[in-house]
């Protein structure tokens, strides 16, 4: 089985010190990225430590696969305890960032304790030095990038960047790298912010070799480009009027599930604001969103589909360029769009506000400078929904992404047993039950009878994706001859790779008071949802309470020692 190679870099930010240290078993059993990130994480941070505090790591880690010029291979990971979940989380990242990573031949860089004073971090090859940046306290993303290329003559692929709410511990903070890309779920952005680091930058020249099987990635390089899937044109937003059709997306804060006016903000407003083509580190998909209003000249990147539902259906906004402006914004600031899109659209019906797009884009910059009522709304929705009055749309503390588990059943279930909580791309089994999947592959979207078993599958492959790093939009041009030949290893192997990453993750929540009780929490009813949580229990060998027992997780710490 490939898998990543070279040192962890352990970077004390309060010490000012760093250290190395040999991961290759780590590496070895499990991979790279999500893989070694969620076993260093499991390992190195304390059951009981809290989010914000000094014993939380930050853990960026790339996989074998970015050292390829491979399409599908411009992400990479970083993991950590959740101030927004309170859970052991891994957030995933595209751009341009992974190969500068790559290239100081480090397998893994961990942040650790924390700065009294604001720091920037440089990371290379031949060492790390620590520059005080007090003069940036305040600054916004594209401050940062402009800061770092005057300074050091380095692009914002380089970088990785907390905006105001990293450094106002928003909850649902981002960490931002190539402008517009986001490690963005869970609040990792927070985390940085607490330990003093306003950026990290990576530079070198001592990327490793790992023999890839260049028949592979060349086909699976030339079938991007060639692919003619509508995401070419419209992203993720172009399955949004399917979405809307089959009643799928929350709308007016999860009151309603489809929105009269997604024309106006779905795939035909992206493709008619979309002005040249966007796309990840030597990625020959392209399908990210670079948009102009022509009007008056404002660009961005995006929205994504999510982000037209957080603020859009879900705020009853129907002006596509007020939707662009708040992904900018939150790019700027540094929040995730979902939480961030969803915690406004909380405070609107809190307040009779549907629609008052002047309101929401007001909100954003107040949130991540907590300001007045945005000093509530940083907490996220699962801490705030009693003081406002509505109903607590999460799921473990995360706030709802779109593809909603009312209609389809079986995407509910993987937001019940996602470890990340409500995050549609834990598992992805949205893509069966539209279906945006061949016939063979497809599921009926009512009930969750018996779907346990894919469900599994899909956890355990995505888990191995995020470790290779592998983007999940590859998945068209997949399959498990490919998995395998990719990797190196079999499908089943693989799939146990994937099996315990899940299990570690599930057992640092367990640690930390969660169980079956939490899977339960849905804000809705799914009929037959206790009896299928119990078959997945069975199927993946844990105690029918949704706890790990102790001589899995033995297994698991184990196979990386």
């Amino acid at each position: 089985m490939i898998h990543g190679k070279g040192p962890l870099l352990s970077v004390d930010v309060g010490q000012r010190t760093t250290d190395e240290e040999n991961i290759d078993d780590t590496l070895q059993s499990f991979i790279g990225g999500r893989g070694v990130g969620t076993k260093l994480g499991h390992e190195r941070i304390p059951f009981d430590a809290d989010p914000f505090g000094p014993e939380n790591r930050l853990i960026f880690t790339t996989g074998p696969l970015q050292t390829s010029t491979m399409s599908f291979t411009g992400r990479m990971n970083c993991t950590g305890l959740s101030p927004l979940t309170d859970g052991l989380l891994s957030s995933n990242a595209g751009g341009f960032m992974s190969r500068p990573f790559a290239d100081t031949g480090y397998a893994g860089v961990e942040i650790t304790g924390e700065s009294d004073d604001l720091v920037g971090v440089h990371v290379r090859d031949d060492g790390v030095t620590f520059e005080a940046v007090d003069d940036l306290e305040g600054a916004t993303v594209d401050e940062v990038i402009e800061y770092i290329d005057e300074e050091h003559d380095l692009e914002d692929s380089n970088t990785a960047i907390v905006g105001p709410a990293g450094e106002n511990e928003v909850r649902f903070a981002s960490i931002i790298t190539s402008e517009h890309r986001a490690f963005g779920r869970g609040g990792l952005g927070a985390v940085l912010g607490a330990k003093g680091v306003k950026f990290l930058t990576f530079d070198g020249d001592s990327r490793p070799e790992i023999e890839l099987d260049e028949e592979v990635t060349e086909a699976i390089h030339q079938e991007a480009a060639t692919s003619d899937s509508p995401m070419k044109d419209a992203g993720t937003v172009s399955v949004s009027s399917y979405a809307n059709a089959v009643e799928a997306i929350p709308t007016k804060y999860f009151e309603e599930l489809s929105y009269d006016k997604m024309e106006d903000i779905g795939s035909s407003a992206v493709i008619d604001h979309k002005y040249k083509k966007g796309t990840c580190s030597s990625c020959a998909f392209a399908c990210k969103l670079p948009t102009k209003d022509e009007e008056t000249g404002f660009t961005t990147e995006g929205p994504e589909y999510e982000t037209v539902m957080a603020f859009g259906s879900n705020a009853l906004v129907d002006d596509f360029v007020d939707i662009m402006k708040a992904n900018d914004k939150c790019d700027e600031l540094g929040m995730d769009t979902i939480s961030c899109g969803d915690t406004i659209s909380a405070y609107l019906a809190a307040n009779d506000e549907f629609g008052n797009e002047e309101l929401m884009l007001d909100l954003v910059e107040k949130i991540a400078y907590r300001e007045e009522e945005g000093d509530l709304l940083a907490e996220g929705i699962d801490r705030i929904h009693d003081e406002l009055g509505v109903e607590n749309w999460t799921m473990k503390g995360m706030e709802f992404s779109a593809h909603d588990g009312r209609t389809l059943n079986g995407q509910g279930l993987s937001f019940a047993t996602s470890n990340r909580g409500a995050d549609h791309m834990y598992a992805e089994m949205y893509n069966l039950e539209y279906p945006l999947v061949s016939p063979n592959e497809a599921l009926p979207k009512e009930g969750v009878d018996g779907k346990s078993e894919t469900l599994i599958e899909h956890e355990n492959l995505n888990a191995v994706k995020d470790s290779g790093v592998l983007c999940k939009f590859s998945f068209s041009n997949m399959g498990e001859e490919r998995y395998e030949a990719l990797f190196q290893t079999d499908y089943e192997h693989l799939l146990d790779v994937g099996a315990r990453i899940v299990e570690l993750e599930r057992h640092f929540h367990n640690e930390r008071g969660k169980d079956r009780a939490d899977d339960e929490a849905l804000p809705y009813e799914i009929e037959g949802l206790e009896d299928e949580l119990t078959n997945y229990y069975d199927l993946r060998g844990w105690n029918e309470d949704g706890t790990v027992p102790a001589a899995n997780v033995r297994g698991s710490e184990a196979a990386g020692d």
